[in-house]
C-alpha cells in the first residue's frame, strides 16, 4: 500500500489557500522558497533514487523485499505504489526522514508490477519516477480445481475445492482460504471447511438461496502460500441453483413428504432399513440419477443363499450415498410401503413415485431421514454429510474462522475414490 507523510510542497499549498483571500487581484499569491511558482508537473526523479532487487532484463525474486531509496543529496521519497496487473497493491513502509521505502509482503512469483515513486527536492520541487519489472516464475505451484461442474444444482450442494499440493500449515492454510472466494446472489453467511490437507468444502450457514447464483473464484495466481510453494491460476466457477427442494423421509411414520419452496408437492408411502440394515438418518444431498442399477447382497457382504441374500434390476434409482443408498423403485415391498421397515437400507416406493421423485429432484437437492435406528450420515466420507455437522462445529474447520483440525477424517466427497465405494444395497 503506498505510504504518504505530509511533505513540504503540502505545507506550501496549504499556506496558499488560506493566502487566496488576501492576495489582491493580479498578485502572485505564493511560490517556492525561493520565489518560483510550485510546479504542476512533477520532474523526471530519476537521478534522485535506486531500486534494489529490479531492473535491468533480470526478473525479481518474489519471497525478496521490494526497497526503494533516495539519493543523498536532500531529495526524500514522499509517496510509493507498486501494483501488478489485476490491481492488487503490495503493502510497505516508508521511513520517517523519507529516504527509504520497503515492502512489508511478499510479491507474487510470476507477476508484472508497475511502480511508481513520488519525490520532492531540496526545494519542494516534486519529481516522479514509474518503472515495470516483473518477478520470476513460481519454482513450486499450488493449483486448485473446484467443483462440482458448471451446472443448476439443488440448495444443498457444496462447494469443492481441490488443492494439487498438501497444505498443513495453519499459516499456508489461511493464505489459501483468504485467496478463495465464494460469492453468492441472494448473498449467504458461509465459511471454507478444511476436509483434509488437499480438500476444501464451502457451504452456507443455511442452505443456499433457491435460484440464486453463486461465483467461485481465486485470487491466489503468484500469491506466496507458504515457503516456495505459490498459487497458480485457477478456472473460476459459477453455479445456479434451482427451487429450494426437500424430501424429508420419515422411517417412523413410513412415508415421505416432498417439499418445494417450503410447500408439500406429494406424501409419498415408503419403505427404510430394516433391524440390521436400518437407514441412514441425518441430511444426504442427491449425488447422481441412475435409471437402472444392478443389486446384489454380496456387494454389502451378504453371502449368496443367505435368507438376505438378494440380486435384482432397480429402476429410478436416486443415489444418495457412495456406499450404495438410494431412493428407488421397490415394486417387491409395495405391501409394507407405508406400513413397515423391510429394505437393506435403501428407501423404497412404488415404481410410479419412484419415477416422479427421480424426474422431480435433481443433483444437489436435500433427501431427510428421521426416525430411523441408523447411525446419522458421517459428514465426508460417504457422499455430502456436510449439513450433519452444527455451524459451530463447521466454523473450527476454518483456518479463519476457527482452528484448522483437517476436518473430519474421510476421503474426497467429491467423488467415488474407487469403484469398491459404489456398492449398492435395497
Amino acid at each position: 500500500m503506498s505510504h504518504r507523510p505530509r511533505s513540504r510542497t503540502a505545507s506550501l499549498r496549504a499556506g496558499c489557500a488560506l493566502l487566496v483571500g488576501l492576495v489582491a487581484a493580479g498578485g502572485a499569491a505564493c511560490g517556492g522558497p525561493s520565489g518560483q511558482a510550485l510546479s504542476a508537473t512533477p520532474y523526471d526523479a530519476t537521478g534522485q533514487i535506486s531500486f534494489s532487487g529490479v531492473g535491468g532484463d533480470r526478473k525479481a525474486d518474489p519471497d525478496k523485499p521490494l526497497e526503494v531509496t533516495a539519493k543523498g543529496d536532500g531529495s526524500r521519497i514522499t509517496d510509493v505504489t507498486a501494483t501488478d496487473a489485476a490491481g492488487r497493491y503490495v503493502r510497505g513502509e516508508l521511513s520517517a526522514d523519507g529516504t527509504r521505502w520497503r515492502s512489508t509482503a511478499p510479491l507474487a512469483a510470476g507477476a508484472h508490477y508497475t511502480l511508481r515513486v513520488s519525490t520532492e527536492n531540496e526545494d519542494g520541487r516534486p519529481g516522479r519516477r514509474v518503472i515495470g519489472f516483473d518477478t520470476a516464475p513460481a519454482g513450486k505451484q499450488l493449483r486448485v480445481t473446484f467443483g462440482p461442474e458448471a451446472g443448476t444444482y439443488g440448495v444443498g450442494q457444496p462447494i469443492t475445492a481441490r488443492l494439487s499440493r498438501q497444505v498443513e500449515d495453519p499459516s499456508a492454510r489461511a493464505v489459501v482460504e483468504r485467496g478463495l472466494k465464494v460469492e453468492s446472489r441472494p448473498a449467504v453467511q458461509g465459511l471454507w471447511h478444511w476436509v483434509d490437507g488437499r480438500t476444501l468444502h464451502y457451504r452456507p450457514r443455511e442452505y443456499w438461496p433457491g435460484r440464486a447464483t453463486i461465483t467461485v473464484r481465486s485470487t491466489l495466481t503468484g500469491v506466496r502460500v507458504g515457503g516456495e510453494l505459490h498459487g497458480a491460476a485457477t478456472k473460476p466457477l459459477t453455479l445456479h441453483t434451482g427451487p429450494r427442494l426437500e424430501a424429508i423421509a420419515d422411517a417412523g411414520t413410513h412415508h415421505m413428504t416432498v417439499l418445494r419452496d417450503g410447500v408439500a408437492i406429494r406424501t409419498i408411502p415408503i419403505t427404510t432399513g430394516k433391524p440390521g440394515f436400518a437407514t441412514r438418518n441425518g441430511v444426504k444431498v442427491v449425488l447422481a440419477k441412475e435409471p437402472f442399477v444392478r443389486m446384489r447382497g454380496t456387494s454389502i457382504g451378504i453371502p449368496e443363499g443367505s435368507s438376505d441374500s438378494y440380486d435384482l434390476p432397480v429402476y429410478w434409482a436416486t443415489r444418495v450415498t457412495w456406499s450404495g443408498e438410494y431412493v428407488h423403485a421397490a415394486p417387491w415391498s409395495v405391501g409394507a410401503q407405508g406400513a413397515a421397515n423391510v429394505s437393506h437400507g435403501c428407501t423404497g416406493m412404488s415404481t410410479a413415485d419412484a419415477e416422479w421423485f427421480f424426474n422431480t429432484v435433481r443433483v444437489g437437492d436435500i433427501v431427510k431421514v428421521v426416525g430411523s435406528g441408523g447411525a446419522t450420515m458421517t459428514p465426508f466420507d460417504n457422499g455430502f454429510g456436510d449439513w450433519n455437522m452444527s455451524w459451530e462445529q463447521w466454523s473450527e474447520g476454518s483456518a479463519l474462522a476457527g482452528p484448522a483440525t483437517g476436518g473430519a477424517a474421510g476421503r474426497d466427497a467429491g467423488g467415488p475414490a474407487d469403484t469398491a465405494r459404489l456398492r449398492p444395497g435395497v
